[in-house]
């Protein structure tokens, strides 16, 4: 049986599929703000921070993060968890206006067993969506395109916080 296969090649994941992995928390090494472009942040809130999904599903994937290291809302305060969501919101803001996108996913995986990829470090995800952005590639493949480099996305999100945000440091 003669099959032919097509070859997508992805060459950027080496390093990721090919480097020792250090230990601990992954969103946990976020802490140091002179490698916030580096590390894709966004934006500091006072008990959170927005960064862009390494991993997108769309342009403009973020997510919003806890400096705490914990995997329950419940083990926030209050103020922890209104500063998260008033964060959301933000984002919310940010990306109808950068993206001018048709819809947003917000979603929040509690556990391995929720889909949670880092189960140990909550976080929330924004994922812009359009109106049939759902093509070929993700429907047959289980692929997903995304058409804009991180650096364009990072630099009309910052700009996009900067103008939500006009009386930021």
């Amino acid at each position: 049986m003669n099959e032919e296969r097509e070859y997508l090649y992805s060459p950027w994941r080496l390093d990721y599929v090919s480097t020792a992995k250090e230990p601990g928390c992954i969103l946990c090494r976020h802490k140091d703000r002179s490698k916030d472009k580096e590390h894709l942040i966004l934006h500091r809130a006072p008990h959170c921070f927005v960064m862009q999904n390494l991993y997108p599903y769309n342009n403009g994937h973020l997510m919003v993060v806890p400096y705490d290291h914990c995997d329950r809302l419940s083990l926030l305060t209050a103020e922890q968890r209104a500063d998260l969501m008033e964060t959301v919101a933000l984002c919310e803001r940010v990306q109808k206006e950068v993206y001018s996108c048709d819809g947003i996913n917000v979603g929040l995986n509690l556990g391995e067993a929720a889909g949670a990829g880092i189960a140990e470090h909550l976080h929330i995800h924004l994922v812009p969506r359009w109106k049939g952005d759902s093509n070929f590639m993700s429907v047959v493949s289980g692929l997903r395109v995304i058409p804009e480099s991180f650096a364009s996305s990072y630099e009309r999100l910052q700009a996009g916080f900067a103008k939500a945000l006009p009386n930021k440091d």
